[in-house]
């Protein structure tokens, strides 16, 4: 579909809450919006979705052509991504089925959309089939009320470790079951899979940005404010520098369709979660009081 006509049914999906006419009238119709995964702008596509449980199911059919559509490069580099459905709107974690999971599932899609049989049949690669769930971690019941810029970080904080402590669970399942293999059959692939691999990533991704957003804006202020910090200020910013080498050396793991080296991937994860689980307790020890009078969101929106 040309960007033109995307962008007309982008339009009219914002204009009537989901409601779109031509070709997609009474389909159902999302708006999924991904990051570029070399221009790190957002790009927002409208996608049939298939509910299954409590997830969405996207297929990256591109019409049956021989490549995937870019929404699913882009969402492999960067796993969180905006949903719009209907007149709503939330962050989601984009995670592709593999194996046995993903023919379940389009086989669930095929029944409902026969349409993307037809997609598959054309094309020699298999169409990928994409899961979008919320994006919290298991467990995770959200912050209370966020009014303050405290709130925000502590939420954020929050999430952070729901993420590592969900991540590291899967990661030492993978173990588990590697190492209680006996007899015949085939042990667990040498790899971690996708959905380690996407759910590290968007850990990182997030990481990144509260990292740069904190060295880019907030300690700066606050460091103006509070001269006799600066001991506090430089040691939170040595370790930032600190831990985004550990998090270059996950990326570089995660580079491919799943995690290749996975007593590497292991080690990396337990430094990286050393090193970030204290310096989120320094941070709230020493910064985080102090911003409980700094209202959240800031006058004149979140920018």
């Amino acid at each position: 579909m040309s960007s033109s006509f995307n962008l007309s049914v982008i339009e009219e999906f914002r204009a009537h809450g989901g409601r779109v006419g031509g070709p997609f009238a009474g389909a159902d119709l999302l708006l999924l919006t991904t990051t570029g995964a070399r221009s790190g702008l957002p790009r927002t596509t409208p996608l049939g979705y298939v509910r299954h449980g409590g997830a969405l199911l996207v297929v990256g059919s591109n019409m049956g052509a021989p490549r995937h559509p870019a929404w699913y490069r882009n969402l492999l580099a960067r796993p969180l991504v905006r949903v719009e459905l209907g007149a709503d709107a939330f962050e989601a974690l984009g995670v592709p089925a593999e194996g046995a999971r993903r023919a379940e599932l389009f086989r669930e899609v095929v029944r409902v959309a026969p349409g993307y049989g037809d997609y598959q049949a054309a094309t020699a690669r298999e169409l990928p089939v994409v899961e979008l769930a919320a994006a919290e971690p298991d467990g995770w019941a959200g912050p209370r009320e966020v009014r303050t810029l405290a709130d925000k970080i502590l939420q954020v904080h929050a999430w952070l470790r729901g993420q590592l402590r969900q991540v590291t669970a899967e990661t030492e399942a993978y173990f588990a079951a590697r190492d209680a293999h006996r007899g015949e059959g085939a042990p667990p692939a040498p790899g971690l899979g996708l959905q380690i691999r996407q759910r590290c990533l968007a850990f990182c991704q997030t990481l990144r940005f509260h990292h740069d957003g904190e060295d880019g804006h907030v300690f700066p202020v606050m460091a103006g404010h509070h001269p006799e910090l600066a001991e506090v200020f430089a040691r939170l910013g040595a370790e930032h520098r600190v831990i985004a080498g550990v998090q270059e050396r996950l990326a570089a793991l995660l580079a491919g369709a799943g995690v290749a080296e996975p007593e590497r991937f292991r080690v990396e994860l337990r430094r990286m979660s050393a090193q970030l689980l204290a310096h989120l307790a320094y941070e709230e020890e020493t910064v985080v009081p102090l911003l409980a009078e700094v209202p959240w969101p800031p006058p004149g929106g979140e920018g």
